[in-house]
C-alpha cells in the first residue's frame, strides 16, 4: 500500500495532521502527535519487511508493505522511477524474504542453486563519493552464506560463509572502503565478519534465541527471548543488559537526524513500545495492540515519522513534535522520586562527637584488640573441630575408606516419636559394609526397641533410611539428648556420629 503523504512542512503542524485522520486512541507521550490509526487495515508484517522511501524521486517519501518478489520490485522500480536509485529507493527492499526466489531464479551465476531461500537481506553503500550510487545487497541464505551482489547487474560481488542460517543482518561502513557484517544466527550467536574474511572472525554466545539486532552508533544492540535487551562491541565485549517488562516482539533503529539522536526501538507484548538509548529509558509509548513492526523516518514531508502495525493487523502512524527532546527519565523509568529528597539527618550529640574523638585518638589499640579477639576467636573453632574430627563428633566421614554421611529426622508430637536416619555412601564406586548403628540414650527418659541396628549394603550415591520408634517415659515435659553412632563391626572406634535434640512431648504435657 502507499499512503498519502503530509503537507509541506512550512505550512506548520496543524495543516500536516489535518490530511491525517484523526485518532482514537489517546496520545501515548506529548512528544508524539497522533496523525493515523486504522484497527482494520489488515496489515501482518514485520520491521523487516517495512520501509520509507522516494519511489518516484518527487520528493514525496511512502511506505512500501507489498508483497512482491526481488525481482519484481527492481523491475517496477526501473520502469517507474525519474531519478537513477538511491539508497533510500533500495531500504524498501526488504520485503516478503520468503518469496525471493525469483531473484535468484533469474541469476547468471552458477555458484547459486535455483531454489536457494533467502532469510534475510539489508543493503550496504558503495562508497560515499556518489549519493546516488546504487547500494549493493546483502543476502543471507539457508545455505549459511552471505551474499553481496551488484543489484543492477547481477553480480556477486562477494561471498562469506558462516556456521548456521542467518535471520538478522547489520552493516556499516562502505563496500569500496571497509565494512563490517553483523549477522544474527539460529543457532543462538552472533558472527562478526569484515570486507575480506570468508569466514567470522569474531562470535557472540547469547544465552537465548535473538528476537532482533540493531545498531546503535558502534554497539550492536540485540533483544533476546528472555525478554532482555543486550548492548555488545564489534568485538563481542558484553556492554550492559536492559530487563523488558514483557516479551519483545520487534526492534528498529531510531535515527533524529535534526538532533543527532540515534536510538533503538522495541515493541513489547504488553502493548509498549520502549525507546532506549544505550540502557537509558528514553520514552514509552503505549497502543492498543502489541506492536510487530516498527519504522522510523521521512514520510511524505515530515521528517521523523513512526510507523506501526499491529498484532490484529491494525495501522498506527505517529509524528515527533518539532519541539521533542529526548532526555534520560523520560520513560519513566529508574528510581523513585523520593530517592532524591534529602534525609533528615539528625544533628551530632556531644556523645557522638566525643565517640569519634576517642576512636581518632584510639584507634591503633582498638585494632589490636579487634585483631586478637579475632585470632582467638579462629583459634578455639580450629580446636573445636580437631576435637569433632578425633572423637567422630560430626555427621560426616572425614576417612578417606569409608566416607559417610548422617541425618535425622523426628516426626511425632509424643509420647511415641519415629525416628529416621538417611545414611549415604558418598564414595565414587566402591560400596561399604558391614556397619552397625548404635543409640546411646537416657533409659529413664526414653526406650528404644533396639539399641543396635544393622546396616544394609550400601550403594555409592544412595541414601538410606533407617527407621525406629522412640517413646518419651517422663511425664514432666522434659527432653535429652540421643546419641547416634555408625560404628564398623568388631571397632570401638565410631565412624561418625551425631547428636539428635529430642523435642518436647507434647502428649504427656497435654495429659
Amino acid at each position: 500500500m502507499a499512503a498519502a503523504s503530509s503537507s509541506d512542512s512550512d505550512c506548520g503542524r496543524a495543516e500536516s495532521a489535518q490530511l491525517f485522520p484523526s485518532s482514537p486512541s489517546n496520545e501515548a507521550s506529548s512528544k508524539w502527535l497522533d496523525a493515523h490509526y486504522d484497527p482494520v487495515a489488515n496489515i501482518h508484517t514485520f520491521s523487516s519487511c517495512l520501509a520509507l522511501a522516494d519511489l518516484h524521486g518527487d520528493g514525496e517519501y511512502k511506505d512500501r508493505i507489498d508483497p512482491l518478489t526481488l525481482k519484481e520490485m527492481l523491475e517496477g522500480i526501473r520502469e517507474k522511477a525519474e531519478v537513477p536509485l538511491s539508497v533510500q529507493s533500495l531500504r524498501f527492499l526488504q520485503l516478503e524474504l520468503s518469496e525471493m526466489e525469483a531473484f535468484v531464479s533469474q541469476h547468471k551465476s552458477k555458484s547459486i542453486k535455483r531454489q536457494t531461500v533467502i532469510t534475510t537481506m539489508t543493503t550496504l553503500k558503495k562508497n560515499l563519493a556518489d549519493e546516488d550510487a546504487v547500494s549493493c545487497l546483502v543476502l543471507g541464505t539457508e545455505n549459511k552464506e552471505l551474499l553481496v551482489l551488484d543489484p543492477e547487474a547481477f553480480v556477486i560481488l562477494a561471498k562469506m560463509s558462516l556456521p548456521s542460517v542467518p535471520v538478522f543482518l547489520d552493516v556499516s561502513g562502505q563496500f569500496d572502503v571497509e565494512f563490517r557484517l553483523a549477522a544474527a544466527c539460529r543457532n543462538g550467536n552472533i558472527y562478526i565478519l569484515r570486507r575480506d574474511a570468508k569466514r567470522p572472525k569474531y562470535c557472540i554466545e547469547l544465552s537465548a534465541q535473538p528476537v532482533g539486532l540493531v545498531r546503535v552508533h558502534k554497539v550492536l544492540v540485540v533483544g533476546s527471548t528472555q525478554d532482555s535487551l543486550h548492548g555488545f562491541t564489534h568485538k563481542g565485549k558484553k556492554l550492559w543488559t536492559v530487563q523488558m517488562p514483557a516479551a519483545i516482539l520487534t526492534m528498529n533503529l531510531l535515527e533524529q537526524h535534526s538532533r543527532g539522536l540515534q536510538a533503538v526501538m522495541a515493541g513489547l507484548a504488553n502493548g509498549e513500545v520502549r525507546i532506549y538509548r544505550d540502557k537509558t529509558l528514553l520514552n514509552v509509548i503505549r497502543t492498543p495492540d502489541a506492536v510487530t513492526s516498527l519504522c522510523f523516518g521521512r514520510y511524505g514531508r515530515e521528517d521523523n515519522t513512526l510507523i506501526m502495525t499491529t498484532r490484529g493487523g491494525g495501522l498506527i502512524i505517529k509524528i515527533l513534535k518539532r519541539t521533542a527532546v529526548f532526555v534520560e527519565g523520560g520513560g519513566e523509568a529508574g528510581p523513585p522520586p523520593a530517592q532524591a529528597l534529602k534525609l533528615n539527618v539528625p544533628r551530632k550529640t556531644r556523645l557522638y562527637v566525643d565517640q569519634t574523638l576517642r576512636e581518632r585518638e584510639a584507634g591503633t589499640a582498638m585494632h589490636r584488640t579487634f585483631q586478637t579477639d579475632l585470632y582467638l576467636l579462629r583459634l578455639r573453632t580450629a580446636r573445636a573441630y580437631v576435637q569433632a574430627l578425633e572423637s567422630s563428633l560430626n555427621p560426616v566421614s572425614v576417612t578417606a575408606r569409608e566416607p559417610l554421611k548422617l541425618h535425622a529426622v523426628v516426626q511425632g508430637l509424643g509420647p511415641a516419636f519415629k525416628l529416621t536416619l538417611h545414611l549415604q555412601n558418598t564414595s565414587a564406586a566402591r560400596p561399604i559394609l558391614g556397619l552397625l548403628v548404635c543409640f546411646l540414650y537416657n533409659e529413664v527418659l526414653y526406650a528404644l526397641p533396639r539399641a543396635f541396628v544393622k546396616v544394609p549394603l550400601l550403594v555409592p550415591g544412595l541414601s538410606y533410611p533407617l527407621e525406629t520408634f522412640v517413646e518419651s517415659l517422663s511425664d514432666k515435659g522434659i527432653s535429652d539428648i540421643i546419641k547416634v553412632l555408625v560404628l564398623r563391626e568388631g571397632q570401638s572406634a565410631p565412624l561418625l556420629s551425631a547428636h539428635i535434640n529430642m523435642p518436647v512431648s507434647e502428649g504427656l504435657a497435654a495429659a
